[in-house]
């Protein structure tokens, strides 16, 4: 058998076991079939890589039961499909967690500064994403994008006014819907990648140790975060 051959085997063991402990270790099941049952499954991220899988699955089959001999094999899988499958393996084994990739020192900022203060930063350093707390707690997240909103409601009413004006004003009355989600550092990318496919108005995943609200934020990813560094890969 040659040495991709054995390799490929290796991976696919490895999956097929894998595979096997999140159905409970069912008897009488087939590789293809455990896929497919896994695929169904809501927050499974097995349906991304299930025709895939069923492929490779034909592929073995033709490895280990059409043999001429122990050491001659009808087909011998190519390159990509070792390495594909070794990605595969991966992905669904040992997937990567936001932490390290998405770690980042992230500013909090107290629920009373100024809405004047908020446009200078923004001009100054170009932040997008404001984490407002009131004496460490949580309170909402004021972004670029809802502070557009909040502007443009309030030119309409004729002169902007920010005088006194502060985040609090901006929660309350632009904010009605979260636009944020905690996550912990062990959160997998195919997990946070989820979240931004189906939460429509989520800005921004926030990061802390355990996820929870109050503690200290270790990282932030937005919807450009992720995607750019999937195309870098």
């Amino acid at each position: 058998m040659g040495v991709r051959a054995e390799e490929f085997l290796n991976s696919f063991n490895r999956i097929e076991k894998w595979l096997k402990e999140q159905l409970n270790n069912p008897t009488n099941m087939g590789f293809s079939e455990m896929v497919r049952r896994l695929s169904r499954k809501k927050d499974s991220q097995i349906y991304s890589f299930q025709d895939d899988l069923i492929q490779m699955a034909q592929l073995r089959n033709a490895i280990v039961h059409e043999r001429i001999s122990a050491d001659f094999v009808i087909a011998e899988p190519n390159e990509w499909a070792v390495k594909r499958l070794s990605e595969i393996e991966g992905a669904l084994i040992s997937p990567e967690k936001v932490l390290p990739r998405f770690a980042k020192k992230v500013t909090g900022f107290d629920i009373d500064i100024s809405v004047k203060d908020i446009l200078n930063i923004v001009a100054r350093k170009q932040y997008s994403q404001f984490p407002i707390y009131d004496n460490g707690k949580f309170k909402g997240l004021i972004t670029v994008r809802g502070l557009g909103i909040w502007l443009a409601i309030e030119s309409s009413k004729g002169d902007i006014h920010l005088e006194g004006r502060t985040a609090s004003e901006l929660l309350e009355t632009n904010y009605k819907q979260s636009n944020y989600q905690f996550v912990s550092g062990e959160t997998t990318v195919y997990q946070v990648e989820r979240m931004f496919r189906n939460q429509v108005r989520l800005e921004a995943i926030l990061i802390t140790k355990d996820g929870n609200p109050n503690g200290n934020l270790v990282g932030i990813i937005r919807p450009r975060d992720l995607y750019n560094n999937l195309e870098k890969e």
